[in-house]
């Protein structure tokens, strides 16, 4: 067999070997930032559900929150972030790993009646192409939360105001503040959602607190407080750095016919999944399974 490797495209940002986990939630002090979008996904997330894709994944910060939905198929691009999850939550029928590309999603039209990604949309070249795929692995009516970073914050506009920032906070252009990290406009998110296929339900904005000073001299659960009080106005203005949006979705399949696999590089759904991965009957690639991860970013050529 030969080992070919699978080509993104648009370009995906890796976090493949990083310490993200450990620099930037556990030693960066981030705990405001944790605990106060643990609010914003406890009051959007639905009471049940049966499937959950939970894009973006990384190590599974966010995982245990979703206690409602009987499984949880967590998708990212990082093998060793996904290792790191699984080492923390354990293998089970309730956990699926899945290394694969979010603009090649493998799976099946319909199997999922629910969808996060959190802390991800931020680094996509093309948003609208994710947020499409997202949607056709959906069921009719399932729920969507997508967190993403506002780039009309006031912050920003306070900078621009003051002529200490370039790019235009009013502008709906994306502003790619480095490589493959990007700020959006709310009403190009909205715009991009809607065009898709998914109609908003609700937004949050959260992280109106996110300074270096007062998560100095504040303690956190006053900050966390404060932000819980003030995420209720998301659906009048976004100043915040962080919204968090709640749709559905419409005209979503309803789902889970023709199996749950797809093939990412014919799209075929005749998927066999065996105990070294899962097989493509229409070409012949097996997208092999190591270590509980299924791994669609390289398969095996019989």
């Amino acid at each position: 067999m030969t080992d070919k490797k699978y080509r993104p495209t648009p370009p995906v940002c890796d976090y493949e070997g990083s310490d993200y986990q450990e620099r930037f939630w556990e030693q960066g002090q981030r705990d405001y930032e944790d605990r106060a979008e643990a609010v914003a996904l406890k009051r959007l997330l639905p009471a049940h559900g049966h499937h959950l894709l939970e894009v973006g994944a990384g190590a599974g910060r966010n995982t245990p929150r979703y206690q409602g939905y009987d499984e949880i198929t967590l998708l990212d691009y990082s093998r060793t972030q996904l290792a790191r999850a699984r080492k923390t939550l354990g293998d089970g029928e309730r956990f699926r790993y899945v290394a694969a590309d979010v603009y090649h999603l493998p799976f099946a039209a319909g199997v999922f009646d629910g969808a996060t990604m959190i802390r991800t949309l931020h680094h996509m070249a093309a948003p609208e192409q994710a947020l499409c795929q997202i949607h056709g692995v959906m069921s009719a009516d399932g729920i969507f939360i997508l967190e993403y970073a506002n780039k009309r914050n006031i912050k920003s506009v306070l900078r621009w105001l003051l002529h200490r920032q370039e790019w235009d906070p009013f502008d709906l252009a994306p502003i790619e503040f480095a490589e493959l990290n990007f700020d959006f406009h709310p009403a190009a998110v909205r715009t991009w959602l809607a065009a898709v296929g998914f109609k908003l339900e609700r937004q949050l904005t959260v992280s109106h607190f996110r300074l270096a000073l007062l998560k100095r001299i504040i303690p956190t659960a006053i900050l966390v407080g404060a932000d819980s009080l003030v995420q209720w106005t998301g659906d009048l203005w976004q100043l915040s750095p962080s919204v968090f949006a709640r749709s559905h979705a419409v005209g979503g399949s309803t789902g889970g016919q023709a199996g749950f696999w797809k093939c990412p590089v014919c799209e075929s759904v005749q998927m066999e999944e065996r105990p070294e991965g899962v097989y493509c009957q229409s070409c012949q690639l097996m997208w092999p399974k190591v270590d509980g991860i299924y791994d669609f970013k390289c398969h095996l050529v019989g």
